[in-house]
């Protein structure tokens, strides 16, 4: 498992875009910094971003699975960002 390189810097849309692709050869894939919309909310950082994601994916490791493992194969996929900073992931699986 490859794990996050730690910087000071926030964590980027295409740094969780590239770990997705990765992990879970996604067929549709999107990941938005919504980071800028939560200013002054919980978890929020003060670059104003790298902290509030919003995910879309389609993949075919979501076969026969329900939603709920569905979103945990993204949240495992992503857990060294989150254990680095990244306070909130939307999933939206198709």
């Amino acid at each position: 498992m490859m794990a996050a390189t730690h910087t000071d810097q926030p964590a980027t849309d295409e740094q969780l875009a590239r770990r997705l692709q990765e992990r879970l050869t996604p067929t549709l894939l999107e990941v938005i910094d919504d980071s800028a919309q939560h200013a002054g909310h919980s978890g929020a950082n003060a670059a104003g971003r790298g902290s509030h994601f919003r995910v879309r994916i389609a993949s075919p490791l979501f076969t026969k699975k329900s939603r709920v493992a569905q979103h945990r194969l993204v949240y495992d996929a992503l857990q060294d960002f989150i254990d680095q900073g990244v306070h909130a992931i939307a999933i939206e699986t198709l």
